[in-house]
């Protein structure tokens, strides 16, 4: 494998001057670096990028942790989706700046992340970035203030610069676009109570409902979401048959999430009910492989996974070049509401409507 030395040779410079070229630290005339540009070329010569870590201190390597590649998600976890959008929004951001992005996948087992942060600080990261499957609380192990953190996904109680999905938001403007489409009984059917999500997301349910003067109405809103996948149909069905029996019925059910509005589908169908015609449906995360393929096509908010991707990415480029140190507070990201056909729109009748009603 050839040299420093052997180049210098080579190009008939010293070893110094070849460095010089490389490293672009200090001026070269155009022959010399012509000169030691074709001998590099010649020889094969591939500088060591060790040697210029230790010179500059800078490895240019990023550590991200991730479980998004494996998707071995626990049956009774709440998995985010798609989580790989999150990588492929960091992964985009950060290929922009020249810096490698090392991936490193748990598994989801959240005993291999300090084993995976220690090779990372082996390998002297700039930084890393860590990302959860689901909006959650996480403790990640110590690590040195001079390499900075960025929770992806998550936040932690001691204040690490996160970025995080504005879930309160997004029920809130899911709800108000349905009150706005005439829909007065609005159904939630929501995930597991221990998650994040839950509680955010029905606080921006009653928020939209109060903002429209409607009555909160705890029978419209149920946990569709208690225990294993396998019992989960169940849950959801018996949600459905307590709420479709009330004297006043919902006329839209919103949903956790996409997967949770496909099972609801299934249900609805099942019990001869048509999807808008008879009730309306709406979900969570526009995971597209579901509620772009659906029929009718699902009325969902989006959760911003690519957009949280690219902020994550830029907040730890500026926390490396010295920028937002004293910035902890978490990024809340919004998504929009994505209107499609399985919400259909009840307007009341209008007032000619009600005379030749009354005069029938």
């Amino acid at each position: 494998m050839a040299t420093i030395y052997d180049v210098a040779k080579a190009a008939k410079v010293s070893p110094k001057t070849v460095s010089r070229v490389l490293n672009g630290d200090a001026p070269v005339g155009k022959k010399t670096r012509a000169a030691v540009t074709a001998a590099i070329a010649a020889l094969g010569y591939v500088p060591s990028s060790a040697a210029r870590m230790m010179r500059s201190n800078k490895s240019g390597l990023i550590g991200l942790i991730t479980g998004a590649i494996s998707d071995q998600i626990e049956p009774a976890q709440p998995a985010g989706l798609p989580e790989l959008l999150l990588v492929r929004g960091i992964q985009q951001t950060i290929g922009l700046t020249g810096k490698t992005l090392m991936i490193a996948d748990s598994g989801n087992r959240s005993e291999r992340v300090p084993e995976l942060i220690k090779t990372f600080l082996e390998h002297r990261v700039e930084g890393l970035i860590y990302v959860a499957p689901y909006h959650q609380n996480v403790r990640l192990p110590p690590v040195p203030d001079d390499t900075p953190v960025v929770l992806t996904n998550c936040y932690d109680d001691a204040g690490t610069p996160a970025v995080i999905p504005d879930d309160r938001r997004g029920q809130h403007d899911l709800v108000s676009r349905l009150i706005a489409a005439g829909h007065q009984r609005i159904a939630y059917l929501t995930l597991r109570e221990d998650i994040v999500a839950t509680g955010l997301r029905r606080g921006g349910y009653r928020d939209a409902l109060g903002e429209a003067g409607i009555a909160y109405d705890p029978a419209l809103l149920q946990c569709g979401e208690i225990g294993s996948p396998e019992t989960e149909t169940q849950v959801l069905w018996t949600a459905i048959d307590r709420m479709l029996n009330l004297d006043q019925p919902p006329t839209v059910f919103c949903c956790g999430n996409d997967r949770q509005a496909l099972k609801v589908y299934g249900i609805l169908r099942s019990r001869g009910l048509a999807v808008p015609d008879d009730i309306s449906v709406a979900g969570y995360d526009n995971y597209r492989v579901i509620a772009e393929t659906l029929y009718p096509p699902l009325t969902t908010v989006e959760l911003p996974y690519t957009a949280m991707g690219v902020r994550a990415a830029q907040r730890l480029l500026d926390l490396i070049s010295g920028e937002s140190r004293n910035d902890t507070g978490p990024d809340v990201i919004g998504g929009p509401v994505y209107w499609r056909q399985s919400v259909t729109e009840r307007r009341p009748p209008n007032v000619s409507q009600l005379q030749l009603v009354r005069e029938d």
